[in-house]
């Protein structure tokens, strides 16, 4: 209920209760007291709706401003919840924009470890095979071989005179001479030994690899070390870093067997250091090989150098030769001009005189001439 009818409820109320009261208490008073009470209810509710007037007015300006605040506050909070609602919207947006991002790389990469899965699984099956097993330290012993060596320093599958077949040749001079490699390697009882888990299981793993590394070792020896054909120890290459790694940790006694054997078993790593070595070793045969030639070349060219050293010399002489003549030339030439000088001195001396002919036949004229046709008679 709006307050400015609640008071004017309240007002006649009041107007009401009072008129009772003093009509209950007016009866034995008089008129003219009666009208002089009236007189100052009307009074009263003039100055009653002034008020309620007043209060009205108050109450209406009061519900306005109250109105219009609110108002402002609710557009001032719908502003701010529009620009939070914006900004959580944009946010959102960023953050599902790097979830995709991120959802793709991670989709990339699990289609990479599919593949590598599938790889390492087609790995494990060329492994398992002996012959495929063979083929593929084959292709690594190759790779390392051809990226070393160069192609006169090595031979694939060769045959030895024993009739055994050898996966790679290395062609050394003397000494060593010729070093076998075999790229086969025991791998069943090597996966036995990492699957073992029990303690009985390892020691029977670990016999067996012991045992078959012996034998593999040994074969080697017997195979492709033939006295005046190779030379006098080979080489065992085991593709995997893992497999030598394990027998020089825990095997040492076959290593040491090995040794003995003159059979030198190493990984790729070690092997591209021995081939290294290898192919500094044959630089330096090479070397060896072309030092007569080379002194014989310098002693050629020391003989050209003398012989240009004369030839010099002589062209030298020619110079010196030259230049005497060209002297000579000089002081011939210096003397004609002089000569000439004076001839041109006795032309001038007739010309001064052109106006007594008879005098040119006088003695002093005859003898002036006399030196100068001995002069020319000197010439």
């Amino acid at each position: 209920m709006d307050p400015i009818t609640i008071v004017a409820i309240l007002a006649a109320l009041a107007l009401g209760a009072l008129s009772i009261y003093l009509a209950t208490r007016g009866r034995g008073r008089s008129a003219a007291d009666t009208g002089e009470i009236v007189g100052r209810l009307a009074q009263m509710a003039e100055s009653q709706a002034a008020t309620q007037a007043q209060l009205s007015e108050r109450l209406q300006a009061q519900e306005r401003s109250v109105t219009k605040a609110v108002e402002e506050r609710l557009t001032e909070f719908s502003k701010r919840l529009g620009d939070r609602l914006k900004e959580s919207s944009t946010q959102s947006q960023t953050t599902l924009t790097d979830l995709r991002e991120r959802l793709a790389v991670i989709d990339k990469a699990q289609k990479n470890i599919t593949e590598l899965s599938a790889q390492v699984v087609g790995l494990q099956d060329i492994l398992a095979n002996k012959q495929a097993r063979g083929a593929f330290g084959e292709i690594q012993l190759r790779d390392i071989v051809e990226s070393i060596l160069p192609p006169s320093a090595y031979r694939f599958q060769v045959t030895l005179g024993n009739g055994k077949r050898v996966d790679c040749l290395l062609d050394l001079p003397n000494p060593p001479g010729p070093i076998a490699i075999d790229s086969k390697f025991p791998l069943e009882s090597y996966q036995a030994l990492r699957e073992a888990r029990e303690e009985p299981a390892i020691a029977a793993a670990r016999r067996a690899l012991s045992a078959d590394v012996r034998k593999h070792v040994r074969d080697i020896a017997e195979k492709y070390i033939v006295p005046g054909e190779t030379a006098e120890s080979a080489l065992m290459f085991l593709p995997s870093e893992a497999v030598y790694a394990e027998l020089h940790a825990s095997f040492r006694e076959v290593i040491e067997e090995s040794y003995r054997a003159r059979v030198w078993i190493v990984s790729p790593t070690t092997l591209m250091a021995t081939l290294n070595t290898m192919r500094a070793i044959l630089k330096d045969v090479r070397m060896r090989e072309q030092a007569g030639l080379i002194q014989n070349e310098v002693h050629t060219m020391l003989k050209d150098v003398a012989r240009l050293d004369d030839r010099v010399g002589k062209l030298q002489s020619h110079f010196s030769q030259a230049n005497e003549d060209l002297r000579q030339i000089r002081i011939s030439t210096e003397k004609v001009t002089k000569r000439g000088d004076k001839i041109a001195q006795v032309e001038l001396g007739e010309q001064e005189e052109p106006e007594e002919p008879e005098e040119l036949e006088t003695a002093p004229e005859s003898e002036a001439t006399a030196p100068q046709l001995k002069v020319i008679s000197d010439d």
